[in-house]
């Protein structure tokens, strides 16, 4: 099955590579950003013990699995994109956390290869799985890297973002509606073309039954703005204090967690639940 999925990723493998050191600059002085890293961190440890051992699936440049590890975690960060992958590794390397966080070359659709499984949890961030049309190949991986009673953590991106389809208001109806067509949105990166695809609360939770008990769903950035917006909170950050504390009051119920730039999902693997 692994072998079969990842060929398509090659144009995103590439595209990633190539935009790894943009990836990290766009980050920098960005609260915005930083504030759904901190809600996605907080979101993760309600539902893992101390010391977990965690499999990070598309870990990017590595800023979530140094934090992890850092706090106390273990981390095995996989991801398919050469230059993310470098990025990942010096900065496991800069940090002192080789003992913490093992780099390795693998696609969410090949986890019968990750090693040094089972793990506590499964993690991706960030719409890191909005380049498959399908979840449930990759689900049906995961007892082959899951222990029984851990958990899957997943940022995925919605159909529905609040703020992409404010655009409407402004003309620009592409945008505003790209997340609308349950076929895909073709994106470009890089030079490169692929595919995006967006899921509603209700599909994953789908996707994922039986064998998996759902404990939490949590909207990010309902109210506040997406990741892509930077200077928001850098221009007006009155007005966006007060849109955090609308998105903290919020985020964490229908239909709102559903309504987002991100809603973060996350369900205990229960493999009795097959036979039951």
């Amino acid at each position: 099955m692994g072998a079969e999925l990842s060929d398509p990723f090659g144009n995103v493998a590439e595209a990633f590579s190539r935009a790894a050191e943009k990836y990290d600059r766009f980050a920098e002085d960005h609260p915005n950003l930083a504030r759904m890293r901190e809600k996605v961190y907080e979101h993760l440890s309600r539902h893992l013990a101390p010391g977990a051992r965690i499999l990070e699936l598309n870990a990017g440049t590595g800023t979530d699995a140094v934090h992890l590890a850092r706090s106390g975690y273990s981390v095995h960060a996989t991801d398919i994109a050469p230059g993310m992958l470098q990025r990942l590794q010096d900065k496991v390397d800069r940090a002192g956390l080789a003992e913490r966080v093992v780099v390795q070359n693998c696609s969410f659709t090949a986890l019968e290869a990750v090693r040094g499984g089972p793990f506590d949890a499964v993690f991706s961030n960030l719409g890191g799985l909005n380049c498959i049309p399908d979840l449930r190949p990759v689900i049906a991986q995961l007892p082959l890297a899951l222990a029984p009673g851990g958990t899957v953590t997943w940022v995925l991106m919605p159909r529905v973002c609040l703020w992409e389809l404010g655009l409407v208001f402004t003309g620009d109806f592409k945008v505003a509606t790209r997340r609308l067509s349950g076929s895909g949105t073709l994106a470009h990166l890089e030079g490169k073309r692929f595919m995006i695809y967006y899921y509603t609360p209700q599909q994953v939770v789908a996707a994922f039954r039986p064998g998996y008990q759902l404990l939490e769903i949590e909207g990010l950035s309902v109210f506040a703005p997406p990741a892509e917006s930077k200077n928001l909170a850098l221009k007006y950050p009155s007005l966006y204090r007060r849109l955090c504390w609308l998105d903290d009051r919020l985020a964490h119920r229908p239909p709102f967690y559903g309504w987002g730039d991100f809603f973060i999902a996350t369900f205990r693997y229960q493999p009795e639940d097959l036979t039951s």
